[in-house]
């Protein structure tokens, strides 16, 4: 058997379930520039003393799209992984991902789609360069017929 999307795993839980989830386990992926690698493991200790952490390198190049370095260079970026159970003893998932999300954007990166964001939508535009994304849309009519992408991330609005 291969391992189970997370995405449909979300999709297919109970209620209970996603509240033990919500109030026990992690699972987040945030990208950072590797030159800020020390800084943000020291931030992921703070928040969720949680071990190991997936590390994964990884060059962000400068193409158009959502996802890219600021200043138009390709540049080497780390996948910070954490998945599990926090052992901080004032783990509280919504505060502690909020923390760690105005840090990945402050260091410009950007949090993986499939994990649970509490970013604003004002903030989840900063993160992810939306120039492409709304000409596509509007330029395929797609305004009313489809949600944004936010929509499919935030909990708030996807629950």
């Amino acid at each position: 058997m291969v391992p189970p999307k997370i995405s449909l795993l979300k999709l297919t839980q109970g209620q209970t379930i996603k509240e033990l989830y919500e109030r026990y386990q992690v699972i987040q992926d945030m990208l950072v520039p590797l030159k800020d690698l020390g800084e943000s493991l020291q931030v992921f200790d703070k928040e969720l003393k949680l071990f190991p952490l997936w590390l994964c390198p990884f060059k962000l190049y400068a193409w158009p799209g959502m996802v890219h370095p600021e200043g138009g260079q390709d540049e080497m970026y780390v996948d910070i992984g954490a998945y599990g159970t926090p052992k901080q003893p004032h783990f509280s998932t919504i505060p502690s991902t909020k923390k760690l999300e105005a840090f990945v954007m402050k260091k410009k990166g950007f949090q993986m789609l499939y994990a649970d964001s509490y970013l604003s939508r004002d903030d989840f535009r900063r993160m992810f360069d939306h120039t492409l994304y709304d000409c596509l849309r509007k330029s395929l009519d797609c305004e009313k017929a489809f949600p944004e992408v936010y929509g499919k991330v935030n909990r708030k609005v996807r629950d």
